[in-house]
């Protein structure tokens, strides 16, 4: 699918959605519950899946996947992982502020 920055992002198989933040230049296969996310929101594919590691998505969390470049925001929280290419996606840590000594 061809993102840009701005998209909303819906999961088929439970309440994820998410924002693309930062867009990659190519093609990349984005899941939550092992289940695309699309750019409309649908009727559920089923039930929605975990992990074993029980990992879900946390509001206002950013997700990134250095490999393929892309960036998530999310803006509804759910019970899956979100994966990239197959890949699990990190949390972005935040940014050090500097030191007011």
């Amino acid at each position: 699918m061809g993102l840009k920055p701005g998209t909303r992002l819906y999961s088929t198989a439970c309440d994820t959605e998410v924002v693309v933040v930062r867009a990659p230049a190519g093609d990349v296969d984005l899941r939550c519950c092992t289940a695309l996310l699309r750019e409309r929101r649908g009727t559920a594919d089923g039930a929605p899946t975990s992990d074993a590691t029980g990992e879900h998505t946390q509001l206002g969390k950013r997700y990134v996947d250095d490999a393929a470049g892309v960036e998530l925001l999310c803006t509804k929280a759910g019970p899956g992982p979100l994966t990239c290419d197959g890949r699990p996606m990190g949390i972005k840590a935040p940014k050090a502020l500097p030191a007011s000594d």
